[in-house]
């Protein structure tokens, strides 16, 4: 059935299509299975280049145990605004997948993705280390990694806890950095001018670049200010700010 749950027999055939190369809108498509279904199952459990059906099913089945035990166990937290702990679970796992695809890895986009479902937008390292079920020295190497990005800010509560953070300002920041960065390549771009001599054809290929970059990064930046508003609007401002 495409609503159930995947399958061994199923598992194995998406074993199979990756080892034969199909995207996975192919494999999705062989297995009558949303797209999404793929992804998220090949991301959780070990990527392109390490899935293997049987670790999954194997893996799939433990979470599985888990969720079930956690309410006996009484460590399942009352969800806000009466959300559904099931869809808050299965959003986060999106979310996660979609920073891996991003670029990050796999632990990385579980930190991020953990701390952006929280309502106040920040966890301290034991709260991701319970929540996430991995050890505290998984949680540092994270945070660390996240921190060099300027994706997470380092705080102190009023217990002196250590807490992470995701405020709406690093968007803008992050935003920035990467318009920076570009600008750096095409000035890089442009050297090549020297080197390759200004009228070759790679010395002209770069220069279009560096200008593409220039028009490019001057946009993200002059937008980037225009619309930085829109990340402190309250839910009952006017969404109409920019």
């Amino acid at each position: 059935m495409p609503g159930g749950r995947l399958s061994q027999q199923e598992r194995q055939q998406i074993a199979a299509g990756l080892a034969d190369g199909l995207a996975y809108a192919e494999i999705a498509r062989q297995l009558d299975r949303p797209t999404s279904t793929v992804t998220r199952e090949v991301m959780r459990n070990g990527g392109p280049g390490g899935y293997r059906a049987e670790l999954a099913h194997h893996a799939t089945e433990r979470r599985s145990r888990q969720r079930r035990q956690t309410p006996a166990r009484g460590e399942t937290p009352v969800q806000p605004e009466g959300r559904d702990a099931e869809a808050v679970r299965a959003y986060e796992e999106t979310l996660t997948t979609v920073f891996i695809q991003s670029g990050l890895a796999k632990m990385m986009s579980r930190v991020l993705a953990a701390i952006f479902v929280s309502d106040s937008g920040t966890r301290t390292a034991a709260e991701l280390a319970q929540h996430l079920e991995v050890s505290p020295a998984t949680i540092s190497k994270s945070i660390a990694f996240l921190e060099s990005q300027d994706l997470v800010r380092r705080e102190r509560d009023d217990r002196r806890r250590e807490r992470y953070s995701v405020d709406n300002e690093l968007w803008y920041q992050s935003t920035i950095a990467s318009a920076k960065a570009n600008l750096r390549l095409a000035e890089i771009a442009r050297q090549g001018g020297n080197a390759l001599g200004a009228s070759s054809p790679a010395a002209v290929r770069l220069e279009n670049v560096a200008r593409f970059l220039d028009f490019v990064s001057e946009a993200i930046v002059r937008s980037a200010e225009q619309a930085r508003d829109v990340l402190f609007t309250k839910p009952d401002q006017d969404q109409d700010v920019i």
